[in-house]
C-alpha cells in the first residue's frame, strides 16, 4: 500500500446540519479565527502546493485494467497460518509473509487479513496468529477464553495524538500542545465546530482515547463522579462516536479549502503512524497533530499466537518483519515515556468503553426539579461542605452535559407550611440554544445551579411538584424526543399545605397518566433521609428509575447515572 492510499473509503461528508441550523455565534466566531489563522498558515500551503508542481494532490494509484479472459487456475490449499493484524499494520506483516513465500510459488502458507481488533475478538474463527493495535485486547480475549501467547518483543508502538485541519489547531490547542480536557473546554464554548471519535468496542483508537479522556478528567477533581460528568461532556458533543479516521484521513486529502476541511473534518484521535502517511502524501490542506499532555497513550503491536498452535512458521514470520520496515512505515520501534497506565484487566477498559458506546444522542426534554427544603443546608462530616455546596459543584458539571439539541427547564421546590406554592420556576422550558434573559439557556441554567441557596426551614412539596411537572412535560411530549422529569431531593414529603401520603399521591399519579404520552422520572435520592420506597414507587409507575446517593460525596456519581438513565429513556 502506497503512502497516499487509504484502506477505506468514505464519500464526502453531508453538510446539510451546519447550514440548515442557524449561524450560531459559536460559528461565526469560529469561522472569522479560521480565516485569520488560514492566512498565517498560507506560506506552509503554498509550499506543500508548489513542492508537487501542479498544485493538485498526489495521484491516487490507478487499478489495473481486468482481463476480459479467466484462465482456470487450480485452487490453493488451506493455509498453514492465518494472521490478523491491525489495518494500519497490515501493509508491513504482508510484506513480511510474502518474502517466506517460496520463489515461483503461487499460493502462500500464510494468509493475513486485516481487522479491528475488536472484530476479530467476536469473530466465530479465530486467527492462529494476531497482531492487534495494543496488548490490551488479549486481555479481553482471554476474558473470552481465547488465550493468545505473545512471541517475542512488541512489534511496535504509535501514540494516540489529537489530530486536525491545523487551519483548526488554534482553536483548541496552546503552544503546539493539546490536551483532552482543553478539547472539551473548546467544544463546550463552541470554539471546534466537530469533533469525532471511533468505536471504542472496535478500535484501539477508541478505546485508549476513552480511557485518556477519563484519565484527564479525574486529574481536574477529587470527586470520581464530577470527572465522570466531564468526561461525558465531551461524549455529548461528538458528532460522530463511530468515525473511521482512515476515513477521515481520506476526507481531508480530497479538500481544497482549509475552512471546509474544519467544519467536515474536524478534530479525531488517531493513531501517530496514520498522520505521517497523510503527510507524507503531500496533500493541501495541512494536519497538524499533537500528543494530549493530560493523557498521553500508545497502541502498541504484540505478536501473539494462540495457544494450541505450531509455533514453527509463525516465528518465522515474527522473525521476518524489521524494525527497519517498521519505522519507515512511520511506527516508533521503542515505547514513548511517560504514558498512562492501563488497567491490569481487560472488564476495567470495557466497562468504560460500553457506557460510552451506550451513550445516546438523542433529542433530549428534560424537566430538572431541584429540593430547595432546608435541610439541603446541612453541613457534610466535619468539613465546611454542605449537600447544598455539593450540588452547585456537581450541578455545574452536569449543566454542560445537554447538548445543543436538548431542550431544558429548572424547578425549585421547597415552601413554608402556609406558602400557596410548591415550586418555583427559574429556569424557563425551552431550547438550551435559545436566550433568556439576556443570557444562553445553557448559562442561565449553570448561573442558577451556582447561585443555589435552600430556604431555611422550608418543607418538602415532593409529590405535589412531580404531579405538576410531569403534566407540563406531557404537553411538550412528541414523536422522535425523549421527554423526562429528573427530581433530586434529600428527604420526605411533608411540612407544607400539599402533603399527601404515598397512596394518595400514586392514586393520583395513575389517574393522570397516559399511555401515548408517557413522561419517565429519574428520581435521585440524596442522602440517608432521602425517601427511596417513595422514589422507587414513582419510577416504577412511570417507566424511569430510582437511583440512591445515601453518602451525600456521591452525588456526582448518582447524577451521572440519572443523567444516563434519562438520555435511554425513551
Amino acid at each position: 500500500m502506497s503512502d497516499n492510499e487509504w484502506p477505506r473509503q468514505l464519500p464526502a461528508p453531508d453538510h446539510g446540519e451546519w447550514n440548515d441550523q442557524p449561524q450560531s455565534r459559536g460559528r461565526v466566531l469560529l469561522a472569522a479565527a479560521l480565516v485569520i489563522t488560514v492566512l498565517l498558515v498560507a506560506g506552509g500551503v503554498a509550499w506543500r502546493l508548489m513542492s508537487n508542481g501542479t498544485g493538485e494532490p498526489a495521484a491516487q494509484p490507478s487499478a489495473a485494467p481486468a482481463s476480459s479472459e479467466k484462465p482456470s487456475v487450480t485452487p490453493c490449499p488451506d493455509p498453514e497460518l492465518t494472521v490478523a493484524v491491525a489495518p494500519e499494520i497490515e501493509p508491513v506483516i504482508s510484506a513480511a509473509a510474502a518474502s517466506l513465500k517460496p520463489v515461483g510459488q503461487r499460493c502462500s502458507a500464510i494468509v493475513v487479513r486485516a481487522e479491528e481488533p475488536g472484530v476479530t475478538v467476536a469473530a466465530k474463527e479465530q486467527p492462529d496468529a494476531w497482531v492487534p493495535s495494543s496488548s490490551v485486547w488479549l486481555r479481553i480475549a482471554a476474558d473470552s477464553k481465547q488465550v493468545y501467547q505473545t512471541s517475542g518483543a512488541t512489534l511496535a508502538w504509535s501514540p494516540i495524538v489529537l489530530g486536525a485541519p491545523q487551519a483548526l489547531a488554534p482553536q483548541f490547542s496552546s503552544d503546539g500542545k493539546t490536551s483532552w480536557t482543553g478539547l472539551i473546554k473548546a467544544v463546550t464554548e463552541e470554539r471546534v465546530p466537530v469533533v469525532t471519535m471511533t468505536d471504542p468496542l472496535i478500535t484501539t483508537t477508541g478505546l485508549l482515547s476513552v480511557h485518556g479522556v477519563h484519565a484527564a478528567t479525574a486529574l481536574t477533581t477529587k470527586d470520581p463522579g464530577i470527572a465522570q460528568l466531564r468526561a461525558l461532556t465531551l461524549r455529548s458533543r461528538l458528532t460522530d462516536a463511530a468515525a473511521d479516521p482512515a476515513a477521515l484521513l481520506t476526507e481531508m486529502s480530497r479538500q481544497t479549502d482549509a475552512a471546509d476541511a474544519s467544519f467536515s473534518v474536524g478534530v479525531f484521535p488517531v493513531i501517530e503512524q496514520q498522520v505521517t502517511a497523510y503527510q507524507k502524501g503531500g496533500y493541501r490542506i495541512p494536519l497538524t497533530s499533537s500528543v494530549p499532555v493530560d493523557g498521553q497513550i500508545s497502541a502498541d503491536y504484540p505478536f501473539a499466537v494462540r495457544k494450541g498452535v505450531k509455533t514453527r512458521l509463525a516465528e518465522q514470520l515474527r522473525a521476518a518483519i524489521s524494525k527497519q520496515a517498521l519505522a519507515e512505515a512511520g511506527f516508533r520501534t521503542e515505547p514513548t515515556a511517560g504514558g498512562i497506565r492501563l488497567p491490569d484487566s481487560g472488564k476495567a477498559l470495557l466497562g468504560t468503553a460500553r457506557q460510552w458506546a451506550g451513550f445516546q444522542t438523542v433529542a433530549f426534554q428534560v424537566l430538572l426539579l431541584i429540593d430547595n427544603s432546608g435541610s439541603m443546608n446541612e453541613k457534610i462530616g466535619a468539613g465546611a461542605a454542605t449537600k447544598a455546596s455539593l450540588l452547585r459543584e456537581s450541578g455545574a458539571s452536569a449543566a454542560e452535559l445537554f447538548n445543543p439539541e436538548t431542550t431544558i427547564g429548572m424547578w425549585y421546590f421547597g415552601s413554608s407550611a402556609t406558602s400557596d406554592t410548591a415550586h418555583t420556576e427559574v429556569v424557563p422550558f425551552g431550547p438550551i440554544t435559545a436566550a433568556v434573559g439576556g443570557k444562553l439557556r445553557r448559562e442561565a441554567l449553570g448561573a442558577a445551579i451556582a447561585g443555589y441557596r435552600p430556604q431555611q426551614n422550608a418543607g418538602t412539596p415532593l409529590y405535589q411538584t412531580v404531579l405538576d411537572g410531569i403534566a407540563d412535560m406531557r404537553k411538550q411530549v412528541q414523536p422522535g424526543r425523549s421527554t423526562v422529569v429528573v427530581v433530586l431531593t434529600d428527604g420526605a414529603d411533608g411540612g407544607t399545605k400539599f402533603a399527601m401520603t404515598n397512596q394518595q399521591f400514586l392514586q393520583r399519579l395513575g389517574a393522570a397518566s397516559d399511555p401515548g404520552r408517557p413522561v419517565p422520572v429519574i428520581a435521585v435520592g440524596y442522602g440517608p433521609d432521602a425517601n427511596m420506597k417513595a422514589l422507587q414507587d414513582m419510577a416504577k409507575a412511570t417507566g424511569g428509575q430510582a437511583i440512591a446517593a445515601r453518602n451525600p460525596a456521591d452525588l456526582a456519581s448518582a447524577m451521572a447515572r440519572a443523567f444516563l438513565a434519562a438520555r435511554s429513556t425513551s
